[in-house]
């Protein structure tokens, strides 16, 4: 997309400010995909067959022949104006080393390990109990082709069908949305007023959190579903709902964070996404 017509697009009124920042990226299922900025530009670039092409050997020896003019380009004003890129890049390079060990601290915090526990936990089950799914799927069609039921066959396997997709789905976004939240801010922002702008940290263990919820309803149905399965479904729900206690504990604003579109505000009706 070309910067003019993005500078458009985030000029009309349709769109909710900073709605992308706090939604779970699933465009399929979303209420708002057309009050969205990020929505409305990646289906433009769709429709666009240049932005589409983008494996196009000449665009990649295009794009390496800017990035060298533009290299030097650079060295020379740096000189010019008496900045040592040398020194920068070691400054860089401390930063980098910074934010590596911050990294790895986050990934020790106990939220960290157990939703990263909860992804693996998800794969082994999936994994060990990939057969149910054929025979429920077998049961089902018996049933339909028998005409047993009614309808309920069909209902029954698109409850299935649905409960995976949002486990699936869930299951890494859990951890991500974790991993971002228990990245410390650099600064705390202020507005025009001098007051402090919500936390990202906040909003992030929010989705997180609601990640959390529709997983836990997910496992609950499939529990419905595959009754013999209860021990095994059990402890994965266990686990989910102490990782979603221990995490309100530790981001106790999370809740009350809104967020833009989807949350309510004064005067206006809160979203069900």
């Amino acid at each position: 997309m070309r910067a003019k017509n993005l500078f458009q697009l985030a000029k009309d009124p349709r769109f909710i400010s900073g709605i992308y920042n706090y939604c779970d990226r699933w465009c399929e299922r979303c209420a708002f995909t057309s009050r969205c900025l990020v929505y409305a530009r990646e289906q433009q670039d769709q429709n666009d067959p240049v932005a589409r092409d983008i494996t196009n050997e000449a665009f990649w020896k295009k794009l390496g022949e800017i990035f060298q003019q533009t290299k030097e380009m650079l060295e020379a004003a740096a000189k010019e104006r008496g900045i040592d890129l040398d020194a920068e890049s070691l400054a860089a390079e401390g930063y980098k080393e910074r934010h590596r060990e911050k990294k790895a601290k986050t990934k020790n915090h106990k939220l960290a390990r157990a939703s990263m526990a909860y992804i693996k936990m998800v794969d082994q089950w999936f994994k060990s109990e990939k057969d149910i799914f054929a025979e429920k799927e077998n049961e089902l069609n018996t049933m339909a082709q028998l005409e047993i039921g009614g309808r309920q066959p069909k209902k029954t396997a698109a409850s299935i069908v649905d409960a995976v997709e949002i486990i699936r789905w869930y299951q890494h976004q859990i951890y991500v949305k974790l991993m971002r939240a228990l990245t410390p801010d650099e600064a705390e922002l202020l507005d025009d007023e001098g007051k402090p702008y919500p936390k990202d940290s906040d909003g992030s263990a929010k989705v997180a959190l609601i990640a959390m919820e529709r997983s836990i309803a997910a496992w609950g149905n499939l529990r419905e579903h595959f009754p013999d399965k209860t021990d095994e479904v059990l402890n994965l729900l266990l686990h989910l709902d102490r990782l979603r206690r221990k995490t309100e504990l530790h981001f106790p604003e999370a809740r009350s964070f809104v967020r833009p579109g989807f949350d309510a505000i004064p005067g206006r009706k809160a979203s069900t996404k």
